[in-house]
């Protein structure tokens, strides 16, 4: 298994895969950004970098997360909420069949391992609350305005 860590604006990203696929990409706040990216990482690096500078919505990427076959089905369930769009857990539950596993789907979204490219930032309260998010709450903030069609104007 290859790693790459670089810099982004919510901190450093660590990625992990191989030839078979994107394993994780996670969050960091403290990390020594590596100047060699492995060549099976550069298209995830490339990909993310380019999500940051506002000029990616979608990525195409060979993915390979380690999980169950129930994350499994919440994490691709989770990729097809659009960018700049949101759903609630509940939403989810009902998308995948079965409204009383709303614990269970919001479990999984919790343990996704592939930070920002399976967007489990897109989930939220039924209420609109921003809630449970494994990198923090002000980094599902961002990304969300990050995402969001409407950008908030300065006054000053």
């Amino acid at each position: 298994m290859e790693t790459a860590v670089v810099k982004t604006p919510l901190g450093y990203a660590r990625f992990t895969g191989d030839e078979n696929g994107l394993a994780s990409i996670s969050v960091v706040d403290k990390a020594m950004p590596e100047d060699i990216i492995p060549e099976v990482l550069q298209d995830a690096v490339y990909q993310l970098n380019e999500y940051f500078e506002g000029h990616r919505k979608t990525f195409d990427l060979t993915l390979n997360p380690k999980g169950t076959d129930f994350q499994k089905r919440v994490w691709e369930a989770l990729l097809e909420i659009p960018y700049g769009k949101t759903r609630s857990y509940l939403e989810l539950s009902k998308q995948l069949g079965d409204v009383k596993a709303i614990r269970a789907v919001a479990a999984a979204n919790g343990k996704n391992p592939l930070w920002i490219v399976v967007p489990c930032h897109r989930i939220i309260g039924s209420n609109g609350d921003l809630i449970g998010y494994a990198g923090g709450l002000h980094r599902k903030k961002w990304l969300l305005d990050h995402e969001s069609p409407v950008k908030q104007q300065s006054l000053f």
